[in-house]
């Protein structure tokens, strides 16, 4: 039986303020999402189970897998069925069955990316699009031991283009709101990090750093929240990290200038839609 480890902070939740900052961002992507999907729908990743009731009313049926039990009520959702396996492979997915393939935030999680990334181009029909999201590479403040790895914008398209013939790329951008809060956060963190002369933090195996990096960053975040505007518990706040909602975040072309500069040079994540040629499996 898989364990689930304690409440991270890189497994989101809508019900913890200090997570509201993620939080928002990860719902603009399930709702673009929502709007571009139809058909069959499988999801990697499904996590709370948050995007579900924001993709699957739109939707013929919505497949959702994860490495770990789901709490969600499934009769609530009569077109939804979990599976719980871990990626790559896809292994109970049927080659060419599924018409859209939505995944945030997990490909950075995955130690053989280039296996999922043929795994979901596999179970694609001719024609059917993978709706990715993953951390810009660019605006992390710090070595997250979670991750395998991050990418910027050309090795994210690099990597979708071995298996797809269209690539749109696309990112998620923060109004002034947002880089307010995260120029508070990359302060906290450049002062966490000054505890680490050594900086151990770029050096140590992955595994040594998690439970530290957890706690930390969990500390991190309700010290961010407890001294936005109002504090943590003002009902004049009520979505905590100083008033953010979702539309604060923006979906934007990487290549797109702005006046808040070019999406791949300052996006949190990128967003992008691949496409799968048309020639019958």
């Amino acid at each position: 039986m898989i364990r689930k480890p304690l409440q991270s902070a890189e497994r989101v939740s809508a019900h913890d303020p200090s997570d509201n900052y993620v939080y928002q961002r990860s719902l603009l992507a399930y709702h673009y999402a929502a709007e571009r999907v139809s058909g069959d729908v499988l999801e990697i990743g499904t996590g709370s189970g948050y995007g579900v009731r924001i993709i699957a009313p739109k939707v013929r049926s919505y497949i959702t897998i994860d490495k770990y039990d789901c709490n969600l009520d499934l009769a609530q959702c009569p077109n939804v069925e979990f599976r719980r396996m871990k990626v790559p492979p896809l292994g109970t997915i049927a080659s060419a069955s599924v018409d859209f393939v939505v995944t945030f935030q997990v490909i950075e999680h995955i130690a053989d990316d280039r296996a999922l990334v043929a795994e979901i181009a596999r179970v694609l029909r001719p024609g059917g699009q993978l709706v990715v999201s993953t951390p810009n590479k660019a605006m992390s403040l710090t070595r997250n031991p979670w991750h395998v790895r991050e990418y910027t914008p050309a090795e994210l398209a690099n990597l979708l283009g071995r298996e797809f013939y269209q690539i749109e790329e696309l990112g998620v951008l923060g109004n002034d709101r947002v880089m307010e809060y995260y120029e508070r956060n990359r302060r906290s963190v450049e002062r966490y990090a000054a505890f680490d002369p050594l900086r151990l933090r770029e050096r140590l195996p992955r595994w040594m750093l998690r439970a530290p990096y957890d706690v930390l960053n969990r500390v991190n975040r309700r010290r961010l929240l407890a001294s936005s505007p109002g504090g943590a518990d003002s009902p004049g706040d009520p979505t905590g990290a100083g008033g953010i909602a979702m539309d604060d975040y923006r979906v934007a072309p990487v290549e797109q200038e702005s006046s808040a500069g070019s999406a791949g040079e300052g996006c949190f994540d990128l967003l992008y839609i691949a496409t799968k040629d048309y020639t019958p499996v």
